[in-house]
């Protein structure tokens, strides 16, 4: 709600709910009683409210939603707006961990909500590709990873632009493709369609241990989402909504709630030690065991479930991410989060990792079957870091040019590919943002010949999908370190621990070619400086833009510090980019090749630098791309005012290089 004008309203409603204007505009409310709407011209306007969804005040005009009305109702020229009400907040589902239970009514509990637990655990499948309720497949992994925040980090690279069986066509990395770029969403809207419901039944709370894993998962989703696309209708798909007009929250009020969110779920775990029976243990055990399944071997069959201290760990490491976050446009209350977060513990060690695990579950990682449909290479910029910093992956996880690579005749000037590369010879990623070609064979189209994950290899070693690896958690402690923040650590410590935990290999699989090399990668003083070429000479030559080693120094600047805690962290998050993501906008690194064709997006991405990637060539967040009114209209009215809330109410816009909330544009120290 904007504060411009109608202040009386504004201080009205924050009155009403026994709290300050920040507060009284992040809750959703449901109101009872009547409202006047009194206008300039000395016109007022009473009205039952009892339907009331919500009121916006705008610089020229009141905005009423109503269930009754089933539309918008507009008032203009308004003075003030009186009102005989009472207003009870909603969005909070709360656990009433203290609630005495029977192992019996758990027992009974379970088997009453078979339904529903089987919806939640098809919303757990859902956050890493999940579909139609089975674990993790190909399609819906691409869907939400590959055609988007993957390639935006330059991990991959699509090497066709032609999807027919899907209906569209992908023209470059940044194109504003509608049959795509809704794609990362939909993890969220497995939360939304299938956890949701379990959250609010009624059941659920003879199970509170059940109830709080299932919150901090929707949180983590939640999450995930609005560090994506920015606002949603939180609140809404929280407590199951299910008719337009949706009202979008800004991030800001999103991550305060999934704070607390977490923060109440951490109190049930802590509960749960002492307070319950073996037998309800036993039960609890099992129930997480075939209902939420992102547990690792170690806790596989969870026999006794002693206690929850894996979820405790799992809660704090993601209010850490969060915090994190916010480091730079909340810097106080991010370390307050964080240095809380590390005093109740987070995950330490691998056997606390939180994610789908093939392994265990009989399935694939879907990264196998897309790189067999050739839809999937390697990124020219990962890679290129990779062979500067001489990783271990060069080693042995991607594969060389699967075919001869001739010299293109359109080769562009500046250009050293040699007339013939031989197959085998080189590694070689493509260029984001290059016009890819057509067709998915390497004999019409040499693109699909770039270099790939080595199938073999990666099936053998069954990565995890992981929530929470704990590289990552190492690598936000080296950096709150680095922030001055108490982590229980120095920075250096977290920052070798992290790498040595990077590797993205099956924590119990025989194969762990990575640990072979990480001694010396440690002690990687400085960059190669190899430039990459491509072997089609259709990019000019790109010099490296990585200019760090991987040692640490302790006498680098604070500035060098993070751009090595974050480089590291980007190639221990490999293949999962979402984090990766945030962290390039929020801090401009890793330093990657600049993206090209920006004229594919919406207008707003430039092509920057050509030799390094700078701000004004990152996107910034990925629009919502919808063709229905509803919808439209509630962008309209919420989502875009949510926006602008969130950048203290400057101009916002549906754009791809519109910042979110936490995305400040200042110096990272």
């Amino acid at each position: 709600m904007k504060k411009k004008t109608s202040t009386i309203f504004a201080l009205a409603l924050a009155a009403m709910l026994g709290m300050g204007m920040a507060e009284a505009n992040a809750q959703r409310v449901v109101y009872k009683g009547t409202a006047t709407i009194n206008q300039k011209d000395g016109t007022s306007t009473k009205f039952d409210v009892s339907s009331l969804r919500n009121l916006y005040n705008t610089e020229s005009y009141v905005r009423v939603i109503t269930e009754e009305y089933g539309e918008n109702k507009y008032f203009e020229n308004v003075d003030n707006v009186s009102f005989d009400w009472v207003a009870k907040t909603i969005g909070e589902i709360k656990i009433d961990y203290k609630k005495e239970i029977s192992a019996d009514e758990l027992k009974q509990a379970v088997k009453d909500m078979r339904t529903q637990l089987g919806s939640a655990l098809k919303a757990v499948y859902g956050m890493r590709g999940g579909k139609e309720g089975n674990p993790p497949q190909a399609h819906a992994y691409q869907f939400e990873n590959s055609f988007g925040p993957d390639c935006y980090v330059q991990y991959f690279c699509v090497p066709h632009s032609d999807f027919p069986y899907s209906n569209f066509t992908l023209r470059s990395t940044y194109d504003l493709c509608k049959g795509s770029i809704g794609g990362p969403g939909s993890s969220f809207y497995a939360m939304k369609f299938d956890m949701a419901p379990t959250l609010n039944a009624e059941k659920i709370d003879y199970m509170p241990e059940i109830k709080a894993i299932y919150l901090m998962l929707f949180n983590y989703s939640a999450i995930e989402n609005v560090d994506l696309f920015g606002p949603m209708p939180y609140n809404d798909h929280k407590n199951c909504v299910e008719e337009s007009p949706f009202a979008y929250d800004r991030l800001k009020d999103i991550y305060y709630q999934a704070k607390a969110d977490i923060d109440a779920a951490i109190e049930c775990f802590k509960y749960y030690k002492d307070h319950r029976s073996e037998a309800y243990k036993k039960q609890i055990g099992s129930t997480i065991s075939s209902r939420v399944q992102l547990l690792s071997l170690d806790y596989l069959y969870y026999a006794d479930a002693s206690d929850l201290s894996v979820w405790i760990r799992f809660a704090n490491s993601l209010k850490l991410r969060m915090a994190i976050h916010m480091s730079k446009v909340e810097p106080a209350t991010a370390k307050q989060w964080a240095e809380e977060a590390v005093a109740g513990g987070v995950i330490e060690n691998e056997a606390d990792e939180i994610g789908l695990f093939p392994s265990l579950l009989g399935y694939t990682h879907p990264l196998i079957e897309i790189m067999g449909w050739n839809d999937l290479v390697m990124g020219a910029s990962f890679i290129n870091l990779l062979q500067n910093l001489d990783h271990p992956y060069m080693k042995y996880l991607f594969t060389k040019n699967s075919i001869a690579l001739e010299k293109s005749k359109q080769a562009v000037s500046g250009t050293s590919a040699p007339a013939v590369t031989p197959k085998g010879s080189v590694y070689v990623g493509m260029r984001n943002g290059v016009t890819p070609g057509i067709d998915q064979t390497a004999d019409a189209n040499p693109y699909v010949g770039y270099s790939m994950l080595d199938r073999t290899y990666f099936a053998e070693c069954n990565p995890p999908l992981y929530l929470m690896k704990v590289s990552e958690v190492n690598f936000l402690r080296a950096e709150g370190a680095l922030r001055g923040w108490n982590m229980g650590g120095t920075a250096q410590s977290f920052y070798e621990q992290g790498i040595r935990t990077a590797y993205l290999e099956d924590r119990n699989s025989p194969i762990k070619e990575y640990v072979n090399y990480i001694d010396d990668y440690l002690n990687v003083d400085a960059p190669k400086g190899i430039a990459y070429v491509d072997p089609q000479g259709l990019t000019p030559d790109m010099p490296s833009v990585t200019k760090i080693g991987v040692k640490w120094n302790e006498g680098d600047s604070k500035e060098t510090k993070l751009e090595k805690i974050i480089t590291q962290k980007y190639i221990a998050s490999f293949p999962y980019s979402y984090e990766s993501w945030v962290d390039l906008r929020r801090t401009g690194y890793p330093k990657l090749f600049p993206i090209l064709n920006t004229e594919h997006s919406d207008g707003t991405i430039k092509p920057g630098d050509p030799k390094v990637q700078t701000a004004d060539n990152i996107m910034r967040r990925i629009p919502w791309v919808s063709d229905d009114p509803q919808t439209k209209e509630d962008i309209k009215a919420t989502g875009i005012p949510a926006l602008s809330e969130d950048t203290n109410n400057k101009p916002a816009t549906d754009t791809q290089m519109q910042r979110l909330w936490w995305d400040v544009d200042a110096p990272n120290f």
